[in-house]
């Protein structure tokens, strides 16, 4: 660790930085959610998911929760990714067990780039109101879906394997292109506004990336990423993007070297420290327990957390799962998380 910790930057921050911090910043996908009471409660209040989202006093307080319960180092905006898509036209509504049902789209001209401020604006209140509660040392990280997983679900209607999507590409990509960069123009509106309203950096969530070959993975993951990148830069040198290629495998590699992403978030079935010997030794990584771990607890939970942080140890890292919270984690289990990993000491140097 090159700073100590009373400095005034974030340590989360420092991360994305490029600094090695010990232990490192932590923060967990989904930590707002269905497996806290607190959230079930406010949930029940708001009468259906998507009012939730759009209800700035509600959603900044479901922000906030896992914050004051656990002291992350991080608050991630309490949303969803179809946000986007809701607010170029498409209909969106969560089937309660079911997920996200969207309606039909016909073409990518249906979609209107104008409306987007406008619908946004109840989600960029709660990142405001965020922001104004946190203390400074907790990083508001804001986020938007990757544009090839948003446009899944837009062509599909819901989730599942994708094929409508997948199929596209190669009957008609063109079309899949337009949708693709909609969504990316979108996001890039819907990100600055989130950045202006007071987020300390956002993340790209491309869940379904790993779903495609490495020739469509280079046009509709990491194209349409290197251009949100790109424009988000421009407008805002010193704000840091994480990205987060689920499934990727292999392509990771061509992902972080691409996109000019600050770090990059692992999915559980990625090895770190073969990861890491593979991308830039300044490009911090996030990850990546394996949410059933963390949902199974005990001694095994414990050991996964230091097995996890001594492979990182030396490098920026962030503590992180390799996917979303489940709603059956017991909440003294994250508790158990994040108390072990602010106990870690220093790992032995191996190399005297």
């Amino acid at each position: 660790m090159s700073m100590s910790d009373d400095l005034e930057t974030p340590r989360l921050l420092r991360v994305l930085a490029g600094e090695a911090v010990w232990p490192p910043p932590v923060w967990l996908m989904r930590q707002a959610g269905r497996y806290l009471p607190e959230y079930r409660e406010i949930r029940a209040q708001a009468g259906d998911f998507l009012t939730l989202c759009r209800t700035p006093d509600l959603a900044a307080e479901v922000t906030i929760q896992p914050i004051r319960r656990f002291g992350m180092d991080g608050a991630i905006l309490f949303s969803d990714i179809l946000i986007v898509p809701w607010a170029l036209g498409q209909s969106l509504r969560f089937a309660e067990g079911e997920g996200p049902r969207l309606g039909d789209l016909h073409d990518a001209v249906d979609l209107r780039l104008d409306e987007v401020p406008d619908r946004v604006a109840p989600i960029i209140q709660t990142v405001a109101k965020v922001r104004a509660a946190l203390e400074r040392k907790t990083t508001l990280i804001g986020f938007a879906g990757g544009p090839f997983t948003v446009a899944c679900y837009m062509v599909d209607g819901r989730g599942g394997e994708f094929l409508k999507t997948r199929n596209l590409a190669y009957t008609d990509p063109a079309l899949l292109g337009a949708i693709v960069e909609k969504v990316t123009q979108a996001t890039i509106t819907y990100l600055t506004m989130q950045i202006e309203a007071g987020a300390d950096c956002v993340m790209l969530f491309d869940s379904w990336a790993g779903l495609l070959p490495p020739d469509l993975f280079a046009t509709y993951v990491i194209a349409p990423s290197r251009q949100i990148v790109e424009a988000l830069n421009t407008r805002f040198p010193h704000v840091k993007i994480i990205g987060f290629p689920r499934l990727a495998g292999l392509l990771a590699v061509n992902y972080a070297a691409q996109t000019g992403v600050d770090a990059m978030a692992m999915d559980t079935t990625t090895d770190p420290a073969l990861l890491a010997a593979h991308v830039p030794s300044k490009l911090a990584l996030q990850g990546n327990l394996d949410p059933l771990l963390l949902r199974a607890g005990g001694p095994a939970l414990l050991a996964g957390v230091s097995r996890i942080a001594s492979a990182m140890h030396g490098r920026p890292h962030i503590f992180n799962l390799g996917h979303g919270i489940l709603p059956d984690t017991a909440p003294s289990h994250v508790a158990d998380l994040v108390g072990a990993l602010r106990a870690l000491a220093e790992p032995p140097d191996m190399s005297t």
